[in-house]
């Protein structure tokens, strides 16, 4: 039996480090991650004024000139500025045809050191992040909590392990230096059809997880196994949480990746953080030993996150493959 309301898991006790905790909440994830696909977690540690100074940040960001901000237009390595209606989701399962999202992005990945192999390689995904100028104080509050977030994850793939019956520390090698992307989105107000345009069509993630920061304007809507789309209710101080194509090939499909969607009908502008997470990038994605067996085979090939990144941005960003038709 699978439900139609996203569930809420308490992280305190387990950040606490209470005796039993580490398996309990466990097992509500693995509830989530096989019914649903999205939970809500409170008491995850990362304060109210880091989160509020984030909004801030990316309000700043969107409300200058759209000069500006083309200037650090969206490069191959996936970090820069996404234009209004620059993507289309030709990967998404459960919708074609969509006209492009109703929305504008600016994307950073970790903050590399210049001396950096990956940097001096010139090497993909890797690359150097795309910084505005004349923004004081954007740059600092970006980095601090991309590294929180960092840390959050850290903590939380302890309880994915467990969740899939191994040992704790099973993902700590994978997630040591952890691949990520921060997705600062702006999503105007619309009033067309649902069926005809969205601020972000149906689709499902790339990533092992993602979490969305906790946000006072509600937008995001998921389609539960039975095909019912919801809409995720507004919670305090709550991050929604998900897994994607990444955590399918991890978990041989027996863990979700669920297709949702955004559509701005608030009156007014909207703002979402996503942080998308996977495992080191040189780490080979495979099924996990208790999710395949003689009667389980494993469902995909052995995956590299480059090599599945580059064909899905090749697919669904408009911006990079016109910049390339142009060379």
């Amino acid at each position: 039996m699978t439900t139609e309301t996203i569930p809420v898991i308490d992280l305190g006790p387990y950040l606490a480090g209470e005796p039993g905790a580490l398996d309990r909440t466990a097992a509500q994830l693995r509830v989530a991650l096989t019914e649903i696909g999205f939970y809500f977690i409170v008491n995850h540690g990362v304060s109210r004024e880091k989160i509020r100074d984030v909004f801030e940040q990316v309000k700043r960001f969107h409300a200058q000139p759209v000069e500006k901000k083309l200037a650090l237009k969206l490069n191959p390595d996936g970090t820069g500025y996404l234009p209004m209606r620059g993507n289309t989701l030709r990967t998404s399962t459960v919708q074609s045809n969509t006209k492009p999202n109703l929305n504008e992005a600016f994307f950073v990945k970790r903050e590399l050191p210049p001396n950096h192999p990956d940097l001096l390689s010139g090497r993909r995904y890797r690359g150097p992040n795309r910084w505005p100028d004349g923004l004081p104080g954007f740059r600092e509050t970006i980095v601090d909590y991309c590294n929180t977030m960092e840390h959050l994850v850290q903590k939380m793939v302890r309880l994915y392990a467990r969740a899939l019956d191994l040992p704790a520390i099973y993902f700590d090698g994978p997630f040591e230096d952890l691949q990520f992307s921060l997705r600062m989105t702006h999503y105007p107000h619309q009033d067309g059809p649902i069926e005809d345009e969205f601020g972000l069509a149906p689709h499902t993630d790339t990533s092992f997880l993602t979490l969305l920061a906790p946000n006072d304007v509600q937008g995001l809507s998921i389609r539960t196994q039975s095909g019912k789309w919801i809409d995720a209710p507004a919670i305090d101080n709550a991050y929604v949480v998900n897994g994607g194509q990444m955590l399918q090939r991890w978990t041989n499909d027996v863990f979700l990746a669920t297709p949702h969607r955004a559509i701005n009908r608030s009156g007014g502008e909207r703002y979402a953080i996503p942080f998308f997470c996977d495992s080191n990038i040189d780490w080979p994605i495979a099924a996990v030993p208790t999710t395949v067996g003689p009667d389980k085979p494993p469902k995909y090939p052995t995956t590299y996150y480059t090599d599945y990144m580059a064909w899905y941005q090749k697919r669904n960003y408009d911006v990079l493959n016109e910049a390339q038709a142009a060379d």
